[in-house]
């Protein structure tokens, strides 16, 4: 049975293509059958993170009648499925969000998993892609503005039969001022915290690069991290162990 998992964030900019990039990368090279879609019809990008930036066929076509949604359907090298939306502002015209959730439907036992790349906000786009989702996984930054945007998509979920799954604590840069992860839990009212994945230049290489940062830098503490939120999201076990020198420096920095 395929799980519809919507990534959201209720905030823009809080790293959600990324991590939806990389997490389908990665769950795609533990084996699993993965399809990632663009439901973010205003302002696409997820094909560029992962390279891939022009199709014949996208999303806003199926929206709009003019192409079944397995002719939009595009293999990346590293065996992940992904649903584009189209760039052009002409794909905007005369397509209709609420027909996101037919779309999603008709993807049912098409793939192990389907990730859903959510429009930021909490309008029409995401409302349609979270209703059709049968669980949320909630992207924060460390900052009170972040997680608050991100309760009131919980919460939007909520009304929509939609449960929050995890939640993943993006860019954490380590810093004084920046929530505490249990303050972060306690706002989204426990929800459990799949990862934390850390400020990390080599994020931006692999954005350039368009090529996730699981391929891109794989020894990277972003890339460690993302493997970490991969596990978690496919429900296995997790026993890669952090490199000696980077347990050495949280061994010093936390005196």
């Amino acid at each position: 049975m395929t799980r519809v998992i919507a990534v959201c964030s209720g905030k823009g900019g809080v790293g959600k293509t990324t991590i939806t990039a990389n997490l389908g990368s990665q769950l795609a090279k533990m084996g699993k059958d993965v399809i990632i879609l663009d439901a973010n019809l205003t302002t696409p990008n997820l094909s560029m993170h992962l390279g891939m930036p022009l199709y014949p066929v996208t999303l806003h076509d199926v929206l709009k009648g003019r192409a079944s949604i397995n002719q939009a359907i595009y293999e990346h090298e590293n065996g992940l499925r992904i649903v584009p939306s189209g760039i052009s502002l002409r794909d905007l015209r005369g397509v209709d969000s609420r027909d996101i959730s037919t779309a999603l439907l008709e993807l049912l036992g098409s793939a192990d998993i389907l990730l859903v790349d959510v429009a930021a906000g909490l309008g029409r786009e995401a409302m349609s892609a979270m209703e059709a989702a049968d669980e949320l996984l909630l992207v924060v930054n460390p900052e009170m503005t972040s997680v608050t945007d991100a309760l009131k998509a919980a919460k939007l979920g909520e009304q929509v039969g939609t449960r929050v799954s995890g939640v993943i604590i993006n860019r954490r840069k380590g810093l004084e001022y920046e929530m505490k992860t249990e303050d972060i839990q306690s706002m989204l009212d426990g929800a459990d915290i799949l990862a934390e994945i850390p400020e990390d230049v080599s994020v931006q290489k692999s954005v350039a690069a368009r090529r996730p940062v699981v391929y891109h830098a794989p020894d990277s503490d972003a890339a460690y991290h993302m493997r970490r939120l991969a596990a978690g999201v496919a429900g296995v076990a997790f026993t890669e162990k952090l490199p000696f020198r980077k347990r050495l420096w949280k061994l010093l920095t936390a005196r």
